[in-house]
């Protein structure tokens, strides 16, 4: 399914003004991983979507596995080392732990890497009731796999996770099940200026494939692209 170009930008901008600012504004962490975090989760989820904003926030790099309704290439792994069918799902290689619950998950980021409490916006009843909301904008986008043909590589996608742009190409790469490390670049990250430099300007999304030594901007060239090169 795909919207009037219009229509579909207009009502990604509705699911970022439904979280009201969260997943905007990137703060320095505490400390860094040493490893990228890995997180198991799909486009649409509303509580997947706390996390993401927990991890643009943070500014922390993240290794994506989608895992939309119907999906056979991630959700395998994730119910061999979880135990069970459940999303968002973490996994923190620089210590073992394995987490479920978005709060949960939200906590245990801020509290790890963070040095602070999460806001309002991103635990607890009104996070989950705004992050519905948002969900409810662009209720099928991202939440149900489509056949593809799976890169060797992971792809890397320049993203934050407000942006109505950035939440386009995000959909395409979670339907087709593409596992993709994650560079968040929230306002005020620490890592725009050297993407800046690598890219050529301060613009998001920014698509990198290693398999094909493709790189590119815009979510509507990214969409196309990702459905010519990996759709099945």
């Amino acid at each position: 399914m795909e919207l009037p170009r219009l229509l579909d930008v207009a009502t990604s901008m509705f699911s970022t003004v439904s979280r009201l600012g969260a997943g905007v504004q990137a703060r320095r962490p505490a400390r860094r991983p040493a490893q990228p975090l890995e997180l198991y989760e799909f486009e649409g989820c509303p509580y997947c979507r706390k996390v993401r904003d927990a991890l643009t926030e943070l500014d922390l790099e993240a290794v994506i596995r989608p895992c939309p309704q119907g999906g056979t290439v991630h959700r395998p792994r994730a119910i061999a080392l979880g135990g069970k069918a459940q999303f968002p799902f973490l996994v923190d290689p620089n210590n073992g732990k394995r987490l479920y619950e978005s709060d949960a998950i939200v906590a245990y980021l801020f509290a790890t890497y963070g040095g602070c409490e999460p806001g309002i916006l991103l635990r607890g009843p009104f996070a989950t009731a705004s992050s519905m909301l948002a969900s409810a904008f662009r209720p099928v986008f991202g939440a149900k796999a489509r056949p593809s043909h799976q890169p060797a590589h992971p792809l890397e996608l320049w993203s934050f996770e407000a942006s109505p742009f950035c939440r386009i190409a995000r959909e395409t790469l979670s339907e087709l099940e593409l596992p993709y490390l994650l560079h968040n670049v929230g306002k005020n990250g620490e890592g725009r200026p050297a993407f800046a430099a690598r890219a050529g300007k301060m613009m998001v999304p920014y698509l990198v494939d290693p398999n094909t030594g493709r790189e590119m901007f815009e979510s509507a060239e990214i969409r196309r692209y990702l459905n010519d090169t990996y759709a099945a």
